[in-house]
């Protein structure tokens, strides 16, 4: 998802010296690290990449790391004796690397990061909107947006919906490239991890793995079943696969929570789940979404697709609201057990606070299942996200069980999401 990209850019912006080293490309490298002094190591890397390393003006990139898993374990000797010599390691599916590991791993001398796909705000500023993109982030609840800004940037969403934020996808669309010829990256890039995943997590059937990953497309803003991915597919079988999906990075889990307080994470239900691919791209690539000269319009899309691509759309801002470091923002839902009918498509911890988030593929919609949850839970702060402006408004009613609730719902379009923190 760039991370080569990323690094590389680093080393220029630092104006260090990039060492990269590619253990996938050439394995042959991984014995020049049998050592535990780096001092010896660089010398050997100077000598197989016939270059000079001066330590104090360089950055040491160990790309494709995964392929290499026992070379992490020596970060910790240039942790702490070239502590002045940069490393960074960077892998696809490394989360395998590091549950199989049979090495003492360096805890406390590496940090770790997460890289997602790029975001709406990245995808504007990649299309050189940055003025559009001061205006819409500058907007707080009680101010007013203009409707040339709400329209400009709802087009651009509606791009960013069809493109997703896999760089190399972006890339091509700010390149001017066809929408077809978009839509065939995207499933080119789907069949790239399909070929990762298998060489490195063999451990399950391949037709099991596609089985589930097309089962997460199709059932997204509804309760994942494992009993009901496909014929053939056992329940622990799509269980398992759908842990390595998550493990992998491909499939994140929205979790149950009862959302009686905080955490969120103290009353979840592991039985009860939904599921998300990591980009929209991944998900058109999966559901063959059309594209010729043109992307199709949102009208234009079957209903059920509308609101597929809300769900998908939503997580996938919702896990850039954490500004920390790690693998994102744990996502979770809310759904009645019994009785009467209800559901809350997600809900959030921000600022302290529960966060109840209703969706709306377009404008209108009914909002009594918030109005519900509101009472019971005595909370005064709700979000819906759908395609109108920003607003803010203080509501006074009543539960279709006649219970008085008042609280205060800020609406946010579907394209601010990713800055709900700032405008909370």
């Amino acid at each position: 998802m760039g991370k080569t990209w990323l690094v590389r850019d680093l080393a220029a912006r630092a104006g260090r010296q990039l060492i990269e080293v590619n253990f996938e490309r050439d394995p042959a490298l991984k014995r020049l690290f049998s050592t535990n002094d780096p001092r010896q190591i660089l010398g050997e890397l100077s000598l197989a990449l016939s270059v000079d390393i001066d330590p104090e003006r360089s950055l040491l990139f160990l790309d494709e790391i995964q392929a290499a898993g026992e070379v992490l374990a020596k970060l910790r000797w240039f942790y702490e004796e070239m502590p002045h010599l940069p490393v960074a390691a960077a892998g696809s599916l490394l989360e395998f690397s590091l549950a199989e590991h049979a090495f003492s791993m360096p805890v406390g001398r590496i940090a770790f990061q997460h890289i997602e796909p790029m975001g709406f705000s990245e995808y504007l500023l990649a299309h050189g909107q940055q003025r559009l993109l001061s205006a819409i982030r500058a907007w707080r609840p009680g101010q007013a947006l203009s409707a040339t800004a709400h329209e400009q940037t709802a087009r651009w969403f509606f791009r960013f919906a069809m493109v997703g934020g896999m760089p190399a996808v972006v890339a091509a669309d700010v390149a001017g490239r066809e929408p077809r010829q978009v839509r065939e990256l995207q499933k080119e890039l789907l069949a790239a991890y399909r070929a990762d995943f298998a060489k490195y997590a063999g451990r399950m059937d391949r037709d099991i793995l596609d089985s589930v990953l097309n089962a997460v497309a199709a059932s997204l803003g509804r309760k994942f079943v494992c009993a009901h991915v496909g014929e053939g597919v056992k329940q622990h079988q799509a269980k398992r696969a759908l842990d390595l999906l998550s493990m992998a990075g491909l499939v994140h889990q929205v979790r149950y929570t009862a959302a009686n307080g905080l955490p969120l994470g103290a009353e979840v239900k592991g039985s009860f789940r939904k599921a998300v691919a990591a980009d929209v791209g991944i998900v058109h690539a999966l559901l063959g979404t059309p594209a010729a000269q043109a992307f199709p319009s949102w009208e234009s899309l079957a209903p059920s697709l509308r609101g597929q691509l809300t769900d998908q759309l939503a997580a996938q801002q919702l896990r850039l609201t954490d500004s920390g470091a790690g693998d994102g923002p744990e996502l979770y839902y809310w759904q009645r057990k019994g009785g009467r009918p209800g559901e809350i498509d997600y809900i959030m911890q921000v600022h302290g606070g529960v966060i109840p988030i209703e969706l709306k593929a377009g404008a209108a919609g009914s909002m009594k299942s918030l109005h519900q949850f509101m009472f019971e839970r005595s909370l005064g702060l709700a979000v819906r996200v759908d395609a109108n402006p920003p607003s803010v408004m203080d509501l006074d009613l009543k539960t279709t069980q006649g219970q008085a609730v008042r609280y205060r719902l800020v609406g946010v379009p579907f394209y601010l999401l990713w800055n709900l923190p700032d405008i909370l």
